[in-house]
């Protein structure tokens, strides 16, 4: 009975842990705008002039084949970005190679862990579709590593191999990303200072006094950032499952001490002298 009792209330204390942890590691796609009208319709020709984009937002952008186009947009940790591109072909074109490629807050190339970046479309293709899915961005890294990391990331689209014949014809495009929380599975012990967001302008502010008057200048950062805003680094339901895992391993104890203690007396009492 008391060995019953034992394993019912460990089974009752697992569930209740576990309930809320498995609720939180379920990987889902990341909320999409409400506000379709605010999407982008054009796309920069560099990093620092590239288009800011939410993620979950279908973004357009015409433009001539041989163009570079930028996007930009913000993932922070414990998300597995998703990109994915369209270009729309004109009528008669020769046959061409597009490439999109991926680009983290330091303007490292980040690779795909999966999707083709690079496809080539036969001449008689009236549209192309591309993909990159990069790796679970960390929230924190070593200096020499490669790793993603929470801040902007930047997206260019172009065409790498298209005869000089074919330059300049009109194409229009399509982008969108999305991202999955992947949860504490991928969490890291440590934390980014600030995330990877450069600026984009500068601006002067100017102090006046009766003395003297000087001027500084300061760079003016990126306003894109993840809804909710960026994630403190620390938290993960990595926290739930040790807590689950301790306290399993303290019924644990307790039944195997319950099975191996006994009764407590002897079955043979020696006689006494």
């Amino acid at each position: 009975m008391r060995i019953t009792r034992v394993l019912s209330t460990a089974l009752l204390l697992a569930g209740l842990a576990a309930g809320p942890a498995v609720a939180d590691s379920s990987p889902s796609a990341s909320p999409s705008s409400s506000d379709d009208s605010s999407a982008p319709t054009q796309a920069g020709t560099s990093f620092r002039t590239a288009t800011e984009l939410d993620q979950g937002q279908q973004a357009t952008a015409s433009g001539s084949t041989g163009d570079y186009l930028y996007w930009s947009f913000a993932a922070d940790a414990g998300q597995r970005p998703t990109v994915k591109a369209t270009v729309k072909l004109p009528e008669t074109h020769a046959g061409e190679t597009w490439q999109l490629d991926v680009y983290d807050g330091l303007r490292r190339r980040q690779a795909c862990q999966y999707g083709a970046a690079t496809r080539t479309a036969a001449q008689d293709a009236t549209s192309l579709d591309l993909a990159c899915t990069l790796r679970t961005v960390r929230a924190w890294s070593e200096t020499w590593a490669n790793d993603p990391l929470p801040g902007t990331y930047y997206v260019r689209l172009t065409v790498v191999d298209l005869p000089s014949s074919d330059l300049g014809l009109p194409v229009s495009t399509e982008l969108r990303v999305d991202s999955k929380d992947i949860g504490g599975s991928a969490a890291v012990d440590g934390s980014l200072a600030q995330p990877l967001t450069p600026g984009i302008a500068v601006k002067s502010t100017s102090n006046d006094d009766s003395s003297s008057s000087s001027s500084s200048t300061s760079a003016a950062l990126s306003s894109i950032e993840p809804d909710g805003g960026w994630s403190s680094g620390w938290w993960s339901d990595r926290w739930v499952w040790t807590g689950v895992g301790g306290v399993l391993a303290a019924l644990a104890g307790i039944g195997g001490y319950a099975l191996t203690r006994g009764s407590g007396q002897p079955r043979r009492v020696p006689p006494t002298v």
